[in-house]
């Protein structure tokens, strides 16, 4: 089981389970995260989400070892099924937290980015790192930080692609909370359990709120992104990324 659910007093914390590889998200598990969501958004035991990684990682993109055709319908498939994860996590109507211990890389870090509190330790690493492989970044990245951040911080994090840490990030803010490593999880802990006792009905009517303030429409912005994301996940630069990434080469991109 590489994702885990446990529900105690009405907080329900999302384990992403599969350390070795540092919490990548497989085909499989990005479904089975994407059930876990809906799931806790329709139980009336849970009144918080905790998402959090095992071991030294909360999520470090998606696993680019795992091998399938390069097709439109392939493509529009893993891009609805990520945009699904964030928009679960976004319209929640519950505090939804991340507890970011280690690597938030790509979709990893979008999932973080998605959610309403980010606590997160001096060790963590923030990064889209989408144009290694070729690719744009997704899963609402560019939309979410350029709310956080602004456009030109936004660029820079996305076209330059390099990792933050968790003070950096804090002092972006792009951090909730900078938490030392061994009390990340207990002061997480600690917000579920005091969010949980408060009127979670109002702090999901206050999520719509903060939805409404964007300028653009997230749901639409996402449709834009999937259609670009396609379009990369046909080319060969993408191919070349791919393959450097896995044989851990520095790649050598083409334009095309």
């Amino acid at each position: 089981m590489t994702i885990s659910t446990e529900i105690e007093s009405g907080v329900a914390t999302i384990v992403l389970d599969r350390p070795e590889r540092r919490n990548a998200l497989s085909a499989q598990m990005r479904l089975d995260f994407l059930e876990a969501l809906l799931t806790s958004a329709q139980s009336d035991d849970v009144r918080v989400v905790v998402i959090r990684g095992a071991s030294k990682a909360f999520c470090a993109g998606a696993d680019m070892s795992e091998k399938s055709e390069a097709s439109i319908p392939n493509g529009r498939h893993r891009i609805h099924v990520a945009h699904s994860i964030v928009k679960a996590i976004a319209h929640l109507e519950k505090p939804v937290i991340a507890a970011v211990g280690g690597d938030a890389v790509g979709i990893g870090w979008s999932i973080a980015l998605a959610c309403d509190f980010i606590l997160a330790s001096p060790s963590a690493r923030f990064g889209q790192v989408f144009k290694k492989i070729g690719l744009a970044p997704d899963g609402g990245s560019v939309y979410l930080l350029s709310q956080y951040v602004g456009v030109l911080r936004a660029k820079e994090l996305t076209m330059t692609g390099r990792l933050v840490g968790g003070e950096d990030a804090y002092r972006m803010g792009l951090v909730t909370e900078l938490v030392d490593d061994e009390n990340l999880y207990a002061r997480t802990s600690e917000l579920a359990n005091e969010l949980a006792g408060s009127a979670v009905l109002a702090m999901g009517m206050t999520k719509r709120l903060f939805l409404a303030v964007g300028g653009s429409d997230f749901d639409r912005f996402l449709e834009i992104e999937s259609h670009i994301q396609n379009q990369l996940l046909q080319t060969s630069d993408h191919a070349e990324g791919v393959d450097a990434f896995l044989s851990k080469r520095a790649p050598n991109f083409k334009g095309r």
